[in-house]
């Protein structure tokens, strides 16, 4: 009996400890890096998502997803982000952006929702890597709760895919985190 209520104080103790670790609260990390400075003229155009953090706001795109940038003469941003649901259906989100960075461009608010005219929410859009010929880019928030991977094309080759999981480690992401976007609908070739 003294044998069996060891073994079972032992489970007790190391289930305990397992629970611990796992509910432990995480250091906290200092956040990314942002790009020394993005021209956002080159930066404006079509980008396709490659892969991001999944979201709740993002819940219905299947495939397709693009966001394309359209400077505005008062210095802002307009953003039209894209994708086609499950049904076909294309939805698409008109937003804002307002530089919070002008010094480097790379931080950035963006806001989707307008109560006539006004704009409450915004939310960060930090450019933490960005390709030197602007033909990819690795954004997000400074929490990592956000996160995603664009292109100027529907796929990338593999050694830009390798060199970007390589980013996404150095700036404290985990590449598990990333799903990979669908960019071809079931109808495409």
């Amino acid at each position: 009996m003294r044998l069996q209520e060891a073994v079972f104080v032992g489970a007790v103790v190391v289930a305990a400890c397992v629970t611990y670790t796992e509910k432990a609260p995480a250091q906290e990390q200092a956040p990314p890096t942002t790009v020394a400075y993005v021209d956002l003229s080159r930066y404006a155009g079509t980008w396709y998502e490659i892969a991001r953090i999944p979201n709740g706001f993002q819940d219905q795109c299947v495939w397709g997803v693009t966001a394309e940038y359209s400077l505005r003469d008062d210095g802002r941003i307009d953003v039209i982000n894209r994708c086609y649901k499950s049904d076909g259906k294309l939805d698409e989100a008109k937003g804002l952006a307002r530089i919070e960075d002008a010094a480097t461009n790379s931080k950035l608010k963006v806001s989707f929702f307008s109560v006539l005219g006004w704009r409450p929410i915004w939310g960060d859009y930090w450019i933490m890597e960005l390709d030197e010929d602007y033909q990819w880019v690795i954004v997000g928030s400074p929490d990592r709760k956000y996160g995603w991977v664009l292109a100027r094309s529907h796929a990338l080759d593999d050694a830009s895919l390798d060199r970007i999981l390589a980013l996404l480690y150095e700036q404290g992401f985990s590449h598990q985190d990333f799903q990979l976007t669908q960019q071809r609908g079931p109808a495409e070739p």
